[in-house]
């Protein structure tokens, strides 16, 4: 009776959810098959043959296509230099806010987090404006000490950090949280050990904190790795128009993805560029799967 009444559970449990599963499949597995398989032929929105041409899209755009190119060193610039500076602020903050007792720290934390609540598109068209070299308040400040405007959005000297900047600010809250919850969760005693035993704050940290919070600390690098492979509003919103233009100054893979497929109609290689940002992504992922495995953290 128990074994028939355990089956029966599982049958309902799987009958109840086999229309989730099918949803999934047609709104998200299906999709990305169809992109892969559409990744070899030389689809195009303006013709109604799709010829297969099996590795052509991805020769040409590993060996000849130059906008790519610049895509994916853009890419590769903005995301190392995203992750490692809003990781590195976050764990600071939440590092300050634990040890030390800050008047106000529920206060900071929520201004500190207001920014991730707030979407992207408004953000972004108000940083666009600071950015302005004409009426944007940043100019403005510099020029009170006789520093020339300069087009943050334009000049490709600036053109990165600055956008980087934006998404800093925007997403170091949340990886702040994030981090002075998992400190919250170690057990004093360790660090108090620690001390008695005449560890400074900087070795607690480094062989009693971040060691315990490791999971955390790659959970996090895995998340902003991938938001930093993804970007796509900030770089649309801040560099369409006249303070911008990303076409000469930055272009990244996301993008060169939208105006390859949407703007030239070119969906065999916009596929083709999806697929190898995808394999990127997959492949870090992976490697940072293996080293949660070789820490043994779970």
């Amino acid at each position: 009776m128990a074994a028939r009444d355990d089956r029966s559970q599982r049958t309902f449990a799987y009958s109840a959810l086999m229309p989730i599963f099918a949803i999934y499949l047609v709104l998200r597995c299906w999709p990305i098959l169809q992109s892969f398989y559409l990744s070899f032929t030389n689809y195009s929105l303006t013709k109604r043959i799709r010829a297969f041409v099996g590795l052509d899209n991805y020769v040409h755009l590993l060996t000849k296509d130059r906008d790519f190119a610049i895509s994916l060193r853009n890419t590769l610039a903005f995301a190392l230099l995203t992750t490692v500076v809003v990781l590195a602020l976050a764990f600071l903050l939440a590092l300050v806010m634990h040890r030390h007792k800050i008047i106000g720290a529920g206060f900071l934390q929520t201004v500190f987090f207001l920014p991730v609540v707030i979407s992207v598109v408004p953000c972004a068209i108000i940083w666009k404006w600071i950015y302005d070299p004409q009426y944007g308040i940043l100019n403005f400040l510099l020029s009170k000490f006789g520093i020339a405007s300069v087009g943050w959005l334009v000049d490709k000297r600036f053109s990165v950090y600055s956008i980087s900047a934006f998404v800093i600010w925007k997403w170091v809250g949340y990886y702040m949280v994030m981090f002075w919850v998992g400190l919250k969760g170690i057990p004093a005693a360790y660090s108090e050990a620690a001390s008695v035993d005449g560890a400074n704050g900087r070795q607690v940290t480094r062989h009693i904190l971040v060691p315990l919070l490791r999971p955390i600390l790659l959970l996090a690098l895995v998340m902003a790795t991938i938001n930093g492979f993804t970007i796509f509003s900030e770089i649309y919103v801040m560099t369409v128009g006249s303070q911008g233009a990303p076409g000469n100054v930055v272009k990244v893979l996301t993008y060169d993805i939208y105006e390859r497929g949407f703007l030239y109609y070119r969906m065999g290689q916009a596929n083709a560029e999806s697929a190898i940002l995808f394999l990127i992504i997959l492949g870090l992922t992976i490697v940072e799967g293996k080293l949660i495995r070789k820490g043994e953290l779970y």
